[in-house]
C-alpha cells in the first residue's frame, strides 16, 4: 500500500526524469574517461539514444529495471494502480523493441546497459564494467545487454 499522500506521490513522480539520470552520468563519466566521445539523446535516431558513438556506428541505452520492466532484483510491480502500471511498463518495452529494431536495421550496434549492473545487490565491479562496455564499443556486433548478473 502506498503510504503517501497522492499529491505527495505525484510530486514524487514528477520528479524523475529520463534524461540524466545517476547510472547514465556513471557510464558516460567512464567512457569519457577512456578517451571515448559521443553525443547525448540524439533525437535524429530512433529513440533518441543516450549515447551515440558516431566513429565506431555505436549506440548505448542505459535503462531503468523499473521503468522497462526488467527482470532483476530492482523491479517490482507496484501493488497499487497496477492495471495502469502493467500497461505503462508494457508500452516502454514495445517501444524499446521497436527502437532497438529500427537501430539495427539501419546499421547501428545497440548495447544496453541495464540500472542493475550499475547499482543494486548485484552490480558489476566497476572495472568489469567499463571492460566490457570498451571492449563491446571497439570489437562488438549487433545488439548486447549488460545485466547485474554478469550475463551478456
Amino acid at each position: 500500500m502506498d503510504t503517501l499522500l497522492p499529491a505527495v506521490r505525484s510530486h514524487v513522480m514528477a520528479a524523475i526524469h529520463s534524461k540524466n539520470t545517476k547510472p547514465e552520468l556513471i557510464v558516460r563519466k567512464a567512457l569519457h574517461a577512456l578517451g571515448f566521445r559521443y553525443r547525448i539523446h540524439c533525437k535524429n535516431l530512433p529513440g533518441s539514444p543516450d549515447l551515440v558513438l558516431s566513429k565506431y556506428k555505436a549506440v548505448i541505452q542505459v535503462n531503468g529495471c523499473f521503468w522497462h520492466g526488467h527482470d532483476c532484483h530492482l523491479f517490482k510491480m507496484p501493488k497499487t494502480r497496477t492495471e495502469y502500471w502493467q500497461q505503462k511498463i508494457s508500452s516502454n518495452q514495445a517501444r524499446d523493441e521497436k527502437n532497438r529494431e529500427a537501430l539495427l536495421e539501419s546499421g547501428w550496434r545497440l548495447m544496453v546497459v541495464w540500472e542493475c549492473a550499475i547499482q543494486g545487490k548485484q552490480r558489476l565491479n566497476r572495472e568489469v564494467l567499463v571492460s566490457l562496455m570498451e571492449n563491446w564499443v571497439l570489437v562488438g556486433n549487433g545488439f548486447v545487454e549488460i545485466r547485474g548478473d554478469a550475463s551478456l
